[in-house]
């Protein structure tokens, strides 16, 4: 069951998993069966161990990022959000696709990133 103060919980917990790329808190996000799509047509990572050790392989560093968020869309099976993640060099518009089950953990995660374009020098 997805609700707002859910959603805001699991984005919390998903942005500390992202500064601590600690695998307990990493594998907390999602259920035990979850398929995380790292883009919309990517083949998923299924599973918390799959998650957790795909995650680990791609991290970024803690401290190297800011990120805005706010939703899009709450319904009782689907959460949208639309975030902004800025890095020191690049910055890159998010759209989040988020299935919650009753624990609040992800069932299924997908993400759309869009990379900003830089100014004209």
């Amino acid at each position: 069951m997805t609700s707002l103060d859910a959603v805001t919980a699991w984005v919390g917990n998903y942005r500390q998993a992202w500064e601590s790329n600690d695998p307990r808190h990493i594998a907390g996000l999602f259920a035990e069966d979850a398929a995380y799509f790292s883009e919309p047509y990517a083949k998923p990572w299924l599973g918390r161990e799959a998650i957790v050790e795909q995650w680990l392989k791609i991290k970024d560093d803690p401290g190297t990022t800011t990120f805005a968020w706010h939703p899009v869309l709450v319904t009782e099976d689907l959460a949208i959000i639309e975030a902004t993640t800025t890095y020191p060099d690049d910055t890159y518009s998010n759209l989040w696709m988020l299935r919650l089950d009753n624990s609040g953990q992800a069932r299924q995660f997908t993400e759309w990133w869009m990379k900003h374009p830089r100014p004209e020098e």
